[in-house]
């Protein structure tokens, strides 16, 4: 089934609600009468955002169903749509204020999200939401709703599209960066869902909000995007396209390893990491300290040890303590004949032979035997020997057809800090980065040989920022691995394979813990063979609290687990509804 649908971007006036209601319902009505079955309306569109507080809101609040959700349902009934709206919603029964997205169709209100994630102005007048991660059933299809903020933490967006979300209504007032953000794009891509994305635009009480609303696909791409000014996003949902769960042939749901991800059910970052990080003395943090970190991209097919050797010498003679090679580096890809080796074996010695060379730390991938059993696995070398290796936990449909999987998460400690392992596919799968970070590590390397689209483009944005954020056009407006490091407050190194006339693009990179510091702390390999490094800072200028985002993780902080037990079910979720 496919259905048409519309993400509106409106500028609600504060003050001004029966004024802002009035012209919300004019787009609606304008996207109804196109043919919208779906539409979706900003956060807060009914009355503005930014409120000093509780009493300054109070008069503009309203019950759900309520006299504003009634309007909305007569357009709904009149046009047989759905129609989301943001408003501050009032419990009489506890007198508390929820910033809330209904969903309201010919029935009347379907459902409601109340935003659980609150950003820094929400909690001035708003409780968090207590109703969890719901998907709606319509005619039209499975509906998830998220508010803002909610989208900066994988866990809601996979919550619903593991309760069979056909598209994720997102509703913001998102600010800071050009648009469609990065997010957005990533929770589309990693869920292989619809994502519609109404956000509001202008400036309220100095804050500049970024436009930008727009209809994602599945494989992450635009459909139609709004950039500054009241305007709508028009696209169409292909429900049965959603329902593939496919990315680049991956069955990305079933290759999920739910009986791993109990850590998601943790919040260590509730407690000074300085401190929880080596209770009874166990396991502390490394120092950490300024360091560079580098990456090497090439082709992996054939003998790579003299490439190696050349990019490990340029490398260290640049300052690099640490350099990540590609998955399958020392061996090539897997063949039939292929017997692999043991770890530790030639391969591994080759490694361990130039670490201590250039008194440098190397990260490659290889085939691993262990009796009759192959691995696609990451080795870890230094000077001081072969500091750990990691078994790929998330194989990829080439993989299954020789190799096992692995069935623990891997992180060393060094002198540059606590560095985490993945291989490749691993870092499609959201919740592994996850994991790491949460095991407190400060830096993710990751040999990849990922096909298909990490990377997209924006052509620019009319929509003024401040210096430095960017505007101008960026052929790598989004990485995927970007998102990983920022969502996840960690340092990434992403060493791809590269091949484009296998599909293989490479787009390599060092990227930092904060995905909205600008100028970004990040660097990317252009289309060719090469090495890219960057200066890492994993150390603490107080030694009584962190002062480093990367150790103090304030976006994992934030995180509410008591809603993601529902990640770790080793069944298919069902659908759930209000």
């Amino acid at each position: 089934m496919s259905v048409d649908v519309a993400a509106i971007q409106f500028e609600p006036t504060l003050f001004e609600k029966d004024r802002n209601i009035k012209k919300l319902m004019l787009l609606v009505e304008e996207a109804a009468e196109n043919g919208a079955k779906i539409i979706t309306t900003p956060e807060m569109g009914i009355t503005g955002y930014c409120w000093y507080d509780r009493k300054e809101v109070a008069s503009y609040v309203e019950v759900v169903p309520g006299p504003t959700t009634q309007a909305f349902y007569e357009l709904a009934k009149r046009y047989d749509c759905y129609i989301v709206i943001g408003l501050p919603e009032v419990d009489t029964a506890t007198n508390l204020y929820y910033n809330t997205a209904v969903l309201i169709g010919p029935e009347g209100v379907v459902g409601k999200h109340r935003k659980t994630h609150l950003y820094i102005s929400e909690p001035k007048w708003a409780a968090s939401g207590n109703l969890g991660h719901q998907v709606f059933q319509t005619k039209y299809g499975k509906i998830g709703l998220l508010i803002c903020m909610d989208l900066h933490f994988i866990e809601t967006a996979r919550l619903v599209a593991l309760k069979g979300a056909d598209v994720i209504c997102h509703i913001s007032n998102w600010l800071a960066e050009r648009t469609p953000a990065p997010y957005w794009i990533t929770r589309a891509f990693e869920n292989h869902c619809y994502l519609m994305e109404s956000n509001r635009w202008g400036d309220e009480r100095t804050v500049q909000f970024s436009g930008g609303s727009c209809v994602i696909n599945p494989d992450g791409h635009i459909q139609s995007v709004v950039d500054a000014g009241d305007g709508i996003a028009y696209g169409m949902v292909d429900v049965q396209l959603s329902e593939t769960k496919l990315i680049n042939e991956e069955t990305i749901f079933a290759d999920r390893r739910p009986e791993l991800y109990h850590a998601l059910l943790t919040d260590p970052y509730l407690w000074n990491p300085l401190d929880y990080f080596g209770l009874y003395g166990h396991d502390p943090l490394p120092p950490g300290r300024r360091s560079t970190v580098a990456v090497a991209q090439f082709n992996v097919t054939g003998s790579k040890q003299q490439t190696i050797e050349e990019f490990t010498r340029s490398s260290k003679t640049k300052g690099a303590e640490l350099l990540v090679f590609p998955e399958f580096a020392m061996s090539g890809f897997y063949s039939d004949s292929d017997l692999g080796e043991e770890v530790p074996g030639p391969q591994t010695d080759f490694l361990l032979y130039l670490s201590r060379k250039y008194q440098i730390y190397l990260v490659a991938g290889l085939i691993e035997r262990e009796g009759v059993k192959l691995f696609n696995t990451a080795v870890l070398t230094g000077p001081e020997g072969l500091v750990a290796k990691y078994r790929k936990i998330h194989l990829n449909h080439r993989d299954r057809t020789w190799a096992s999987a692995g069935d623990e998460w891997v992180y060393a400690d060094l002198p540059i800090g606590r560095v985490g392992l993945l291989i490749g596919y691993d870092a499609v799968i959201p919740e592994s980065a996850r994991v790491l970070a949460l095991m407190g590590c400060d830096l993710i390397v990751c040999p990849s040989a990922l096909a298909g689209t990490v990377t997209i483009g924006h052509p620019g944005t009319k929509v003024r920022q401040n210096y430095p954020i960017p505007t101008g056009a960026d052929p790598c407006h989004w990485h995927l691995l970007r998102a990983r490091a920022g969502e996840n407050n960690t340092y990434f190194a992403f060493a791809n394979h590269f091949d484009p006339a296998q599909g293989f693009s490479g787009k390599s990179g060092v990227f930092g813990p904060d995905t909205f510091h600008f100028p970004r702390q990040e660097v990317i390999m252009v289309d060719e063979a090469g090495i890219v490094q960057s200066e890492i800072d994993t150390g603490n200028l107080d030694n009584v609290y962190p002062t480093n985002v990367v150790r103090r993780k304030d976006l994992v902080m934030m995180r509410l687990p008591h809603y993601y037990k529902e990640l770790i079910h080793t069944q298919k979720l069902s659908l759930f509804t209000d």
